[in-house]
């Protein structure tokens, strides 16, 4: 299965050789991929800098912060489904609130909390609730 890629910005045609610094993080289901280099994202001060939803935020992906980033929800819930070992670990104050997350599961994560710490590829899937809830509010 080929994986399309969709760069954020201005559109380019480099697909040779990617940068050594390059973070790649693709959001599920939609498949929207979103590049930059490692340690220059601007921080627009949603969840930790360097989160999850800071990159999301940075690119206009929708993934939903009800209490602003602050670890004090679980509606930024994302599943890691590749790519964990690129992120930070989850702290006390994060693993307490994932105890009260719907749809739990071993590779779930707040976007907010989760910090890109090393350059790589990370596969984050919005579960299905989360996108529903979307759906249902934009009307």
């Amino acid at each position: 299965m080929a994986e399309e890629k969709v760069q954020a910005g201005s559109p380019t045609a480099t697909e040779e050789k990617p940068k050594e610094n390059l973070v790649r993080i693709t959001f599920m289901p939609e498949g929207r991929t979103v590049e930059y280099e490692h340690g220059k994202l601007p921080y627009q001060h949603h969840g930790k800098p360097g989160s999850i939803l800071d990159v999301a935020m940075n690119n206009d992906v929708f993934l939903d912060h009800a209490c602003g980033g602050v670890c004090a929800c679980t509606t930024c819930h994302v599943w890691v489904k590749k790519g964990a070992e690129n992120l930070s670990e989850p702290d006390d104050d994060e693993l307490d609130r994932m105890d009260t997350a719907a749809d739990l599961q071993l590779n779930s994560r707040l976007g907010c909390q989760a910090i890109v710490t090393k350059p790589g590829e990370v596969v984050v899937e919005i579960p299905a609730w989360n996108r529903n809830y979307v759906s249902e509010g934009k009307h």
